[in-house]
């Protein structure tokens, strides 16, 4: 395939960049297209120096058989229909198409044949905090039907991308030498702190982050499941943690659990408390599956099941899911 990857400049063209090579992914040619900013940037890939080049409205898409774009919504509502009116296939990794209908929302351990189904040549690619919770679900939805799902999430600064972490580090650094912490990225210092506000709120109290884990999990499952959401930043660097209670449709042993978990695609179990051994964003960072442990009965649900799940989302949240969806397209073909 002769690809392309806009935004490349930012912290999930990078992760990009990086998984292309770690992966070995089969393209003949690579293009690289960012804003003003970060054109005439050069980066090498594979032994092949690539200039970024300005994302303008034309022809620059045309050969290209499938692009990856993470550079906003609004970049890719404006430059949607300039990057695939010759062919390509477009995997978004924005907000701006996941809720349309004729836009497949994917991810490939849970509903990879929905992106063969494309009428627009868009596929979506979910938020990060839905990925690696659906991928969790789907091992136990498989076993019992999931009714309805509470979630708490400690998402990592880099959630705001590469400006996050340096706000964060830059905190750190500041702390040490007892100056005033600068805060711009958040709403409040993230150091020492943690903040129950990711994205703007909505009407019903809830952010738009918490109504996203709702609208796309429903969709993703193709299911009438609920999900209730509390979406929180935690200063962490990087990778997201979520603790999940689900409400199922037949009592679920906890050995049942651990051993649905431990056959899933794209899950790595880490269940020993006796040993202290858990997942854990520290030690997660940079890896590629969703990793499960605290399995449990909920004590306040019969029917319920409680678990913890970490998993980096610029890889598997963001970057990992877009390559997976393209090498499945490529399986394919």
């Amino acid at each position: 395939m002769n690809i392309a990857i806009v935004g490349a400049s930012g912290a999930v063209g990078q992760e990009l960049l990086r998984l292309l090579q770690e992966r070995n992914f089969p393209y003949q040619s690579l293009r690289l297209f960012g804003s003003s900013r970060s054109a005439g940037s050069t980066y090498t890939v594979r032994g092949e120096e690539l200039t970024v080049q300005e994302l303008r409205e034309g022809d620059d898409f045309a050969g290209i058989d499938l692009a990856f774009v993470s550079a906003g919504a609004g970049t890719s509502l404006r430059f949607a229909e300039t990057i695939t009116k010759h062919g390509a296939i477009m995997i978004d990794n924005s907000s701006a198409f996941r809720m349309e209908k004729d836009v497949p929302l994917v991810v490939p351990e849970v509903n990879a044949s929905a992106a063969l189904h494309r009428p627009r040549n868009i596929i979506a690619n979910p938020n990060c905090t839905t990925i690696q919770m659906v991928v969790a679900l789907k091992a136990i939805n498989d076993v019992s039907r999931i009714r309805r799902v509470h979630v708490a999430t400690y998402q990592s600064a880099s959630g705001a991308g590469a400006s996050g972490m340096e706000e964060l580090e830059t905190q750190v650094k500041q702390c040490a030498a007892g100056e005033e912490l600068t805060v711009q990225k958040f709403a409040h210092q993230l150091l020492y702190n943690v903040i129950p506000h990711i994205d703007v709120f909505t009407d019903n109290g809830y952010t738009k982050e918490e109504m996203k884990m709702y609208n796309e999990t429903r969709k993703i499952m193709d299911s009438d499941i609920e999900v209730s959401a509390t979406c929180v930043r935690v200063p962490t660097l990087r990778a997201h943690s979520e603790a999940i209670w689900v409400e199922l449709e037949r009592p679920l042993s906890t050995q049942e659990a651990r051993e649905a978990f431990a056959a899933a695609e794209g899950i790595t179990l880490i269940d020993n408390p006796a040993n202290n051994e858990y997942p854990m964003p520290l030690y997660l960072s940079g890896k590629d599956d969703v990793y499960v442990g605290r399995v449990r009965q909920d004590l306040a649900n019969p029917h319920g099941l409680s678990f913890w799940c970490v998993s980096d989302q610029i890889r598997k949240g963001a970057a990992l899911n877009a390559i997976q969806i393209a090498e499945y397209l490529y399986r394919q073909a």
